[in-house]
């Protein structure tokens, strides 16, 4: 099993201390080795057989291109790499190239490099659009940094806006027999998943393991150790997953952001019922290792 989750992995040089050089980014946004990769409203450009991530030279990318709004995403295989947005409301250009298609489809589908590098591209191109603004005193900001900052355009705020990231918590609980998974109203009939929300202010990340889950299903939580995280750019979460030991075990339904909640055993869970969750996400990796740990 690969050591690291769907759209995760270090495949991106971000090159941090290139950003705050913009000669250095005009010449990389220039070079024969560079590429950019589109976004059409929140979708990313595929081809090919089998499908993966299109990366456009200048001279393709270029009658979309606006140098001041490029996002520099860092050196993908030693190449610089800049995102760019094509706004939704026009028909999606490079047809002939290849589809824009929902990332929720694609991360395993496409090559783990490059569905980490649409992720990032996805991300950023999204928080932009999302924050035009400064959020302080209102007035117009600007890409700063090569896409990875704004900049409020009011001398007198001058406040640098960074990208925002909401950490989430995700856990795979169980009293060593079971384990304990939840379904939502609206998901497909069947499909159970693992207990997942959004940490608080002034809150760890074990705290809101053991807040969520007895939220959510009125179980109480022991020991709490971290597993794995991934970027989940829809828009612009971090899940961050742990597994934990269940010290109680009757299920209420507490603040009914469930529709259900049961107990499952492995054989349950290799059976058929319930459903699992999609391979793309960390749910579905701690179900599978969970599993595993029975074999």
């Amino acid at each position: 099993m690969q050591d690291h989750n769907v759209f995760a992995g270090a495949f991106v040089d971000r090159s941090g201390e290139r950003r705050k050089d913009p000669e250095w980014l005009a010449r990389a946004a220039r070079s024969d080795q560079c590429r950019f990769v589109p976004v059409w409203g929140d979708r990313c450009l595929v081809g090919g057989d089998p499908p993966h991530a299109i990366m456009l030279e200048r001279s393709c990318a270029g009658p979309f291109i606006d140098d001041d709004h490029l996002i520099f995403l860092g050196l993908f295989h030693d190449r610089p790499a800049f995102a760019f947005s094509i706004n939704r409301e026009k028909p999606p250009p490079f047809t002939e190239l290849g589809e824009f298609q929902d990332l929720r489809l694609l991360g395993t589908i496409l090559p783990p490099d490059e569905a980490n590098l649409a992720a990032h591209a996805r991300a950023l191109v999204l928080w932009h659009a999302s924050q035009m603004f400064c959020g302080v005193c209102g007035t117009a900001a600007r890409p700063e940094a090569g896409g990875n900052t704004r900049l409020c355009m009011n001398t007198d705020c001058g406040r640098v806006i960074f990208p925002r990231v909401d950490p989430a918590i995700i856990v795979l609980v169980s009293d060593g027999a079971r384990c304990l998974l939840g379904r939502q109203a609206g998901w497909p009939e069947g499909r159970y998943s693992t207990i997942a929300g959004f940490a608080e202010p002034g809150e760890s990340l074990e705290d809101a393991v053991r807040r969520e889950v007895y939220e959510e299903t009125n179980v109480h939580v022991g020991e709490v150790r971290y597993h794995s995280s991934q970027p989940w750019p829809f828009p612009s979460s971090l899940m961050i997953g742990f597994v934990a030991e269940a010290i109680s075990s009757e299920i209420r339904l507490n603040d009914a952001e469930l529709e259900d909640a049961q107990w499952f055993t492995r054989e349950e869970l290799r059976s058929g019922f319930p459903k699992l969750p999609f391979r793309i996400s960390i749910a579905r990796r701690l179900v599978d290792h969970w599993i595993g740990l029975g074999d």
